[in-house]
């Protein structure tokens, strides 16, 4: 088995929404650093916010420095916009969404989600006479013409995101909350006016009309308890009718669709170029120890007990020739917060299995920087070091301050030189392994005090 490729992502605002690099030599001697202690590369976030007036400038620089360091580059082509930090679509995206906010994600209580367009307009021409699926791509191409040089040599891995922060799910998350802060059980985000036509037609064609007026009227609010209202009830709830059924085929089947159409235009893009093509999909883990999985529904992900919500999405995987980033390899189901019925590990492990079944190259990631009393760097090594494992890169989230701070550093190197030993049989080590392997307590320290600012 290939030894598993380690990437460190880089900082979220590395380029400013001013399309300038951020703290430069920071960066550049967290690339030094990261060279000496044996990564492959590193993870570059570009916002089409920043780069849709054309200029590639700052992103352009970044890969020079990480080529001129010796490093690899994976690339996240984000069509989604961020809070925090603050990058917005781009200007003339949003001046459409200000006119017509329903091309904007929309709760039960009319709050829209300014972070992603809606899945009901991918394919409707509501972009300046472009759909969203075609403004995509021309970003994508656009990247393409501009990165060639470093395509195939030091870029080698593209990713490219299908939702909120990246990740294929719904923003079912209340506004202004990221995924790592917000354990409830979500709300379904249907309201619309293109989502609910869609749910009207759909609804017709099964004969059903009435069932294509709304979302449902007994689903709970964002951060009520599963049980406090009917449709999610652990035994006798709404999403075990009939209705609930036609409502969640319908809902998950708009994720699936909108997945599909945007890999289907990155690999026309990017399919006959030698770089691996990616896309995250999340790990909704809290409430998955219950019979109806709430927050995975809210989400997108029809996978409730007795039904796999994820098998669909690995065969969509596949026919697209994509690879699937899976955050959380370093959850551990004991240190998870009590009350949340929440098992990581159990929905990890059905994720990769949907993964394998069709053939799915695999990219880890942790769900935030490992913290000195947590068993998270353990549990990373434990899945990419799985005998047969489809993990083939890890990226580990993300360089900064904390992270070469003296409490995290010593870690992180600790867990690369493991993987190192785990992976290369002691007699094939070449000689300047350990040389490689190694920071001096002199590099470690400049390095710390130049990343302060990061």
């Amino acid at each position: 088995t290939a030894p598993v490729r380690l990437f460190v992502g880089l900082p979220l605002d590395a380029v400013s929404d001013c399309n300038a690099v951020n703290h430069a030599k920071a960066i550049a001697a967290g690339l030094r650093a990261l060279k000496l202690l044996g990564a492959n590369g590193v993870e570059l976030p570009v916002w089409w916010g920043v780069a849709a007036a054309g200029d590639w400038s700052a992103y352009l620089a970044l890969a020079g420095m990480v080529r001129d360091a010796g490093l690899r580059l994976r690339v996240c082509l984000h069509v989604h916009a961020s809070r925090r930090p603050a990058f917005p679509l781009p200007d003339w995206v949003s001046r459409l969404t200000d006119a017509d906010p329903d091309l904007l994600f929309t709760d039960r209580s009319g709050r829209r989600h300014p972070d992603c367009l809606s899945f009901a307009v991918d394919d409707l021409p509501v972009l300046d006479g472009k759909t969203p699926v075609q403004a995509f791509s021309e970003f994508f191409l656009s990247f393409r013409s501009t990165f060639s040089d470093f395509i195939g040599s030091t870029i080698t891995d593209i990713s490219v995101s299908l939702g909120p922060d990246g990740e294929l799910r719904y923003p079912s998350f209340p506004p202004s909350t990221g995924s790592h802060r917000f354990t409830g059980v979500g709300e379904f985000q249907c309201y619309d006016k293109y989502m609910l036509a869609d749910l009207k037609r759909r609804a017709e064609e099964s004969g059903n009309p009435l069932w294509g007026l709304s979302g449902p009227h007994d689903a709970p609010e964002y951060n009520q308890s599963m049980d406090s209202v009917h449709f999610f009830k652990e035994n006798g709830g709404s999403w075990e009718t009939t209705y609930g059924n036609f409502f969640l085929s319908w809902y998950s089947g708009q994720l699936l669709s909108h997945g599909d159409r945007v890999l289907s235009a990155a690999l026309k893009v990017f399919g006959d170029l030698p770089v691996a093509l990616s896309a995250k999909v999340p790990l909704l883990h809290w409430w998955h120890d219950t019979r109806s999985r709430p927050a995975q529904l809210t989400a997108g992900f029809y996978n409730t007990v007795g039904r796999d919500g994820y098998d669909a999405i690995g065969e969509m995987f596949a026919r697209n020739s994509c690879a699937m980033i899976i955050p959380g390899v370093d959850l551990l189901d004991k240190e998870q917060p009590r009350g949340l019925r929440s098992s990581p590990q159990s929905l990890l492990s059905q994720i990769m299995k949907a993964c394998e079944k069709h053939g799915v190259r695999i990219s880890g990631e942790n769900s935030s920087p490992v913290g000195i009393n947590s068993e998270g760097f353990s549990r990373i090594k434990e899945i990419l070091s799985a005998e047969n494992s489809s993990v083939d890169s890890f990226t580990y989230q993300r360089m900064g301050a904390y992270f070469f701070s003296p409490e995290h550093w010593p870690l992180f190197t600790d867990f690369v030189r493991s993987m190192a030993r785990s992976e290369i049989d002691s007699d094939d080590l070449p000689s300047n392994r350990e040389e490689k392997l190694s920071l001096s307590a002199d590099t470690v320290a400049k390095n710390d005090r130049e990343m302060q600012a990061v």
